[in-house]
């Protein structure tokens, strides 16, 4: 499967949740998309079911594929602590995600188009790697001749949140992370359990 590019509101209509932000049309029509719409019967999913689609919400949610999904899942296994919520901390570590986060960005996929383009820099070296994978204390920074972007400027003048463990600099124009997030932090609406225990079968 190639990363969706296609309509954000079926996909936020489809698990009932505002994934990519604030929907008006998820508003108006609060039922799946299909061709019969809030008519169609819908039978009772099964625990599968219910499984699978937290872990599709995930991957959409982050815009990560299958394979690197997995990978990251096989990585949180092997950590000390809870899975599922290792599996999140290190979802939220990657580099496209930070971006995104501190605010150079206003969406995880302006985010990866910033960082394949050679926007943003890791301890003052360029990286190209969405999914690179950022360690505490990295110093994530906009790459000089990028500063005077209009999308990066805008982005930061709208950007209100703030994150404990990550630290930003205006001036500089560049953050820190500091820290994995505490999972009460992550503000995403997903389920982990659900996804440990569809991959634990």
């Amino acid at each position: 499967m190639a990363r969706y590019i296609g309509p954000k509101s079926k996909i936020a209509r489809k698990f009932s949740d505002p994934i990519y932000g604030p929907d008006k049309f998820l508003e108006k029509k609060n039922f799946p998309p299909g061709q019969h719409g809030a008519n169609k019967k819908r039978r009772k999913q099964s625990e599968y079911g219910i499984q699978l689609q937290e872990k599709q919400k995930a991957k959409y949610t982050y815009g990560i594929l299958e394979k690197q999904f997995r990978n990251v899942f096989k990585k949180a296994s092997r950590k000390k602590g809870i899975t599922g919520e290792n599996l999140l901390k290190l979802i939220e570590a990657r580099l496209d995600n930070v971006v995104f986060r501190l605010g150079i960005a206003p969406t995880r996929a302006g985010a990866r188009q910033l960082v394949s383009h050679r926007h943003i820099t890791v301890n003052g070296s360029v990286v190209n790697i969405s999914s690179y994978s950022l360690r505490e204390g990295d110093i994530i920074g906009v790459r000089e001749r990028s500063k005077s972007l209009l999308a990066i400027t805008e982005s930061l003048e709208g950007s209100g949140k703030h994150f404990s463990w990550l630290e930003w600099d205006d001036e500089k124009m560049q953050g820190k992370f500091m820290n994995y997030p505490p999972r009460e932090e992550i503000p995403e609406n997903i389920k982990e359990q659900l996804i440990v225990e569809l991959y634990s079968k």
